[in-house]
């Protein structure tokens, strides 16, 4: 079985990645596509946590012919520590390109963690517990890890500041992140100052439930019919979801940055709310056509991402001209043919449009091709 409406829901997160993404380079972000700056959600902080849910629902799928009778041969496993092992290596490739020339890598300073790094963490553990443990044990698992990661964070002290210091340096996943990575290692941007990593590696527990989360709704569709209850049953799971982590944020702020639990449930509901849509449009009432491109971009989604990030750190790191003021590329191109007629909010809106657009069109020539890179 392939849901359709998965490999759509993969193309709108994609598209949405490369949005936020190629947006977040200019001066003046867009206001919707800039991240909250520490507690709270906006629409660009579903982008992350979307892909892993997804990462949870494809799991269903690939991994559903193991059971307790048919157990996973080492080959499986070795076929999942392959495929984190490549992810992380792209990570750090995203990481360290154009860091101080244009495939000069600075080992000493590079970060090691970011956003396909935590993908590959967390499909890994998440992998490891699906095939590992019985269907209670996972739903324990994952109440385990999000509620002790709260009390962790709430209650732990960390030397020097206390117990509860929900802050980037003060916060106790910084304090073992620091521990473990080298601060020369940890991300110096964003406020960060080398003392703290958004995507650090103790953050990385509860983000193994965001996967976890996707995994149990899959499991759950696969035994629905497909009829517009299942459609109306995710509804619910979601709203249900949203509540809940909206509760929970009173005690424990919703923050990306921290990946905190509240934060993995209330964005779990929204997955599943525009899970639902996709479903009952694409698999029960069979409404396609507008789903075509975002299916095309989802058949490629690493890739695409891959590739975009790369590009963004061409533009922003080649000039036009020469000189100390000399504009990057991408300021050049955002200033000149984008905000200059559009405004500044604007124009980055239109640059970042435009960038999905190209990149549509790749993933067009690739699906054309049959040219469907995975990992």
């Amino acid at each position: 079985m392939r849901l359709t409406s998965l490999d759509v829901f993969r193309g709108i997160t994609i598209a949405g990645m490369i949005l936020v993404n190629m947006a977040g380079v200019a001066d003046d972000v867009y206001p919707p596509l800039a991240h909250a700056d520490w507690h709270g959600c906006t629409p660009t902080d579903l982008v992350f946590p979307f892909f892993l849910f997804i990462v949870g629902v494809a799991m269903t799928f690939s991994l559903s012919k193991y059971t307790a009778e048919n157990k996973p041969t080492a080959a499986v496993y070795w076929r999942i520590v392959r495929r984190a092992a490549v992810l992380f290596a792209l990570g750090l490739l995203l990481n360290g390109f154009w860091n101080k020339g244009v495939w000069t890598f600075d080992f000493s300073s590079i970060r090691i963690m970011g956003v396909l790094q935590r993908i590959s963490l967390t499909y890994l553990l998440a992998s490891l517990a699906v095939l590992n443990l019985p269907r209670k044990g996972k739903w324990i698992l994952a109440s385990v890890l999000l509620i002790g990661y709260w009390l962790t964070m709430m209650y732990v002290t960390v030397p020097e500041y206390g117990a509860g210091a929900l802050t980037r340096e003060g916060n106790f996943g910084a304090y073992i992140d620091r521990l473990i990575v080298p601060q020369a290692h940890l991300y110096a941007g964003d406020g960060f100052k080398n003392m703290g990593d958004p995507e650090g590696l103790f953050s990385t527990i509860p983000a193994v439930v965001s996967v976890l989360a996707g995994y149990f709704t899959g499991q759950w569709i696969r035994k629905q019919p497909v009829q517009t209850r299942t459609s109306v049953g995710l509804a619910l799971f979601g709203i249900g979801c949203l509540i809940i982590g909206w509760a929970w944020g009173w005690v424990f702020p919703i923050n990306k940055k921290l990946w905190t639990s509240s934060y993995v449930i209330f964005t779990s509901g929204w997955a599943l709310l525009l899970l639902a849509a996709c479903y009952e449009l694409i698999e029960v009432r069979l409404i396609k056509r507008w789903s075509k491109p975002f299916e095309i971009m989802g058949l490629n989604a690493i890739a695409l991402f891959v590739a975009s990030v790369l590009l963004i750190k061409i533009l922003a790191k080649t000039k036009i001209g020469t000189g100390e003021t000399a504009p990057s590329t991408y300021n050049w191109i955002y200033q000149n043919i984008f905000a200059s007629w559009a405004g500044t909010f604007n124009g980055s809106l239109l640059f970042a449009l435009v960038t999905v657009l190209l990149w549509w069109a790749v993933a067009v020539l690739m699906y054309r091709q049959r040219w469907f890179l995975k990992v």
